[in-house]
């Protein structure tokens, strides 16, 4: 009812704008011009334009419980994309770096330096922060890493500290209800989380 309110009220501000410049029109001598905003239609028409002040509207307290609760998890799923991102981006830094200096490294003493060089920072500037995450952020934060570096949670801690220890921490993932083995998929799976993800990576740019 209120959306009809307003297309009333803006309808009649337009009719009484076209009847104003009407009147100012035939006020004005045979030699005085007014310019008035105009389309051209494909078929030669033309048109009066005007452009109306663009309108927010807030309608999620009229919402059916299934809209309701879409809404609910759209809203948790952007908040979660906005507090991981920044932990993802930087991870994924470090992370490309580390893959980059692998590249055609095969002995195993020099692959394990380059990784443990790079370990420390990781640890310093994100276990803390990490540790406070909810189960549900983790599971969004490991998707993003994907989503940056191309590899799940569980092919990196495999390539840099073995299978074993991969496994490990899958099995203590699953039981927390997780997955290592997160992957990103923008046109399936993870379609609702793609424009987000766009949204929030202009902030970093």
């Amino acid at each position: 009812m209120k959306v009809f309110r307003l297309y009333v009220v803006y309808g009649s501000l337009l009719i009484a704008g076209l009847f104003t410049a009407t009147a100012s029109y035939s006020q004005r001598g045979p030699n005085d011009t007014i310019r008035v905003p105009a389309h051209i239609t494909p078929e030669g028409d033309t048109l009066e334009a005007a452009a109306l002040p663009p309108i927010w509207m807030n309608t999620h307290t009229h919402l059916t419980r299934e809209m309701r609760k879409k809404y609910e998890a759209w809203t948790r799923l952007r908040n979660a994309i906005y507090v991981t991102y920044p932990y993802a981006k930087a991870a994924s830094r470090i992370i490309n770096d580390i893959n980059a200096r692998l590249v055609g490294v095969t002995d195993k003493k020099k692959r394990k330096a380059i990784i443990h060089s790079r370990e420390k920072e990781l640890k310093k500037e994100f276990a803390d922060r990490i540790t406070g995450l909810s189960i549900y952020q983790g599971k969004i934060l490991m998707k993003l890493i994907y989503r940056e570096t191309g590899n799940n949670c569980y092919e990196i801690i495999e390539e840099y500290k073995g299978w074993f220890t991969a496994a490990f921490w899958q099995t203590v993932a699953v039981v927390f209800g997780n997955n290592l083995k997160q992957d990103y998929d923008p046109l399936g799976e993870d379609q609702e989380m793609e424009p987000i993800v766009k949204e929030v990576a202009k902030m970093y740019r």
